[in-house]
């Protein structure tokens, strides 16, 4: 029997927190279904004390899920108490406590006096801390890990110190964390043997591992540490997260399975599933996925060269050790068209993964029929942006009722825009640079705004002349930034709508503007 590691997706915690990746609450609860489908043993669902949306979100997952649910907490009681009001309805719930432990981030977020003179006593109180913390935790649920933020750069001893208090306390899964993506897969590796070997109650906990990926090591990193007694891997889809991201949760998943001769370790994973996985997080977070990116990149099972094409038809095995089957990439994809009916797309999004009640498929219903008149066929990955796009809007948002844009070589762009809040009606004209920024312009006069775009991206989202293009906006305002996104088959439309899209997030943050922001926010 293969020994199984079990797989910690923090997707919608440390890979929400990739820049412009922001999810909103039903979009959370879409992947969290997928996740569960996907056949993952831990699903990080939030940081509930960073704002009231992230404790509703993981609220929501609780209440449908039957997987281990896990919220993030500082090891602080309020952040705890936030996570169990947030988690409390789960069948499986698990507090995550975490507090820095290397000597760098000691001194840098527990530099006051109050916690200590000398890195000794500093280090001494942080200890007493995540003790603390860790029993705070059992008094709601049994089921308690604890993470040694940037353990990768902790001292060896004060790291074994740590983890062997926060057993005694009660953890049940250890996280040692290479929060900074610092080490070498050898290294790494070494220092969890140091812990196997030399922390007398570790038998007593579950070993994880949470490596990011600043030096492209993540994956590497995980599997060594597996090697070496982890049996948890935390992990993020598409590798998504913090700066450079986390592990790629379909990269270790796969290589355990290719690699099956070189060990003795399983996933519960339904690897078919890690496609449609990958593409829903995509469409709901914006973040383009890189054709050669390993395992669900467009490239991923593509052969140009001569040589590589012969030896296919000869063989799949020549150059593919795995095949696209396994990973659950189509062959062929599924056409629709105007004359498709509801339960048709009801079926083929089932399909793709999205779930739908009767009043959000009436919706996403009118939009493929108005995306079918003007493509005339509609693809699995136009359906996957399409609910990209449908559930990434907020309620209450602006809508772009009309437009039309003047633009020639020998003629100054100017757009029109008609916009509906609510019950008013908005409409304005302005010229500017291009047609893209007379829209933008005319945009700011009808709602009487004015923003600093910071970011502004147009891709072909689908293939074919008939594309699907979208736009991805960010504007800025101090030091808060907000994205929108939209789709269209024309890109200055696509491009408005996310412009609307940004403007209506900024107008909610700021009607909302109690809501607490946590920047120490995880591991």
């Amino acid at each position: 029997m293969r020994e199984k590691i079990l797989v910690f997706d923090t997707t919608l915690r440390d890979g929400e927190q990739s820049p412009g990746a922001s999810l909103n609450v039903q979009e959370k609860v879409e992947i969290a279904r997928q996740l569960e489908k996907l056949g993952v043993d831990v699903i990080e669902a939030g940081f509930p004390a960073s704002s009231p949306l992230q404790l509703e979100a993981v609220q929501r997952i609780c209440s449908e899920s039957h997987t281990v649910i896990a919220a993030l907490a500082r090891a602080v009681e309020n952040d705890i108490t936030a996570a169990w009001k947030a988690l409390k309805d789960a069948l499986k719930p698990r507090i995550h406590t975490f507090i820095s432990t290397s000597d760098i981030h000691i001194l840098g977020k527990f530099g006051s006096d109050r916690y200590g003179a000398s890195l000794q006593e500093k280090q001494g109180t942080v200890l007493q801390m995540a003790v603390d913390a860790v029993k705070f935790a059992k008094t709601f649920t049994p089921d308690v890990e604890f993470s040694a933020e940037d353990a990768g750069r902790t001292d060896p001893g004060y790291l074994a110190e740590i983890i062997s208090a926060v057993i005694d306390a009660g953890a049940t899964t250890v996280n040692i964390p290479d929060t900074t993506g610092y080490t070498w897969p050898s290294e790494f590796g070494e220092k969890i043997a140091r812990l196997v070997a030399g922390v007398p109650n570790i038998s007593k906990a579950v070993i994880s591992v949470h490596c990011h990926n600043d030096l492209g090591l993540a994956v590497a990193n995980s599997l060594s540490a597996v090697e070496r007694g982890a049996r948890q891997i935390e992990c993020a889809m598409n590798g998504i997260g913090e700066r450079a991201g986390n592990a790629s949760l379909e990269e270790i998943v796969m290589a355990l399975k290719v690699r099956s001769d070189l060990h003795n370790f399983r996933t519960g994973i339904v690897t078919e599933e890690i496609y449609n996985t990958s593409r829903m997080v995509s469409a709901f977070t914006g973040m383009i996925i890189q054709p050669n990116k390993a395992i669900v990149g467009d490239n991923a099972f593509s052969h140009e060269s001569g040589i590589h094409q012969d030896g296919m038809l000869k063989s799949r095995e020549t150059y593919e050790v795995m095949t696209p089957e396994s990973v659950g990439v189509p062959q062929t994809n599924i056409v629709l068209g105007r004359h498709s009916g509801k339960h048709g797309l009801q079926a083929r999004l089932a399909a793709l993964g999205y779930k739908l009640g009767d009043q959000e498929l009436e919706t996403v219903y009118r939009r493929f029929l108005d995306i079918a008149d003007k493509k005339k066929e509609v693809y699995d990955d136009d359906l996957r942006v399409l609910m990209g796009d449908e559930m990434s809007r907020p309620g209450g948002t602006y809508l772009l009722d009309y437009m039309h844009i003047n633009s020639g070589t020998a003629s100054i762009p100017t757009a029109t825009v008609r916009i509906k809040h609510d019950s008013q009606v908005y409409e304005e004209s302005a010229t500017g640079d291009g047609p893209v920024d007379a829209c933008f312009r005319a945009i700011e006069r009808a709602l009487g705004i004015e923003s600093m775009v910071s970011t502004y991206t147009v891709r072909s989202a689908t293939a074919g002349r008939q594309a699907l293009g979208e736009a991805l906006v960010r504007i800025r305002d101090g030091n808060i930034s907000f994205n929108g996104r939209g789709v269209s088959t024309d890109v200055i439309e696509a491009s408005a709508k996310a412009y609307l899209q940004a403007l209506g997030l900024r107008r909610l943050h700021f009607q909302n503007s109690t809501t607490e922001t946590i920047t120490d926010n995880g591991v």
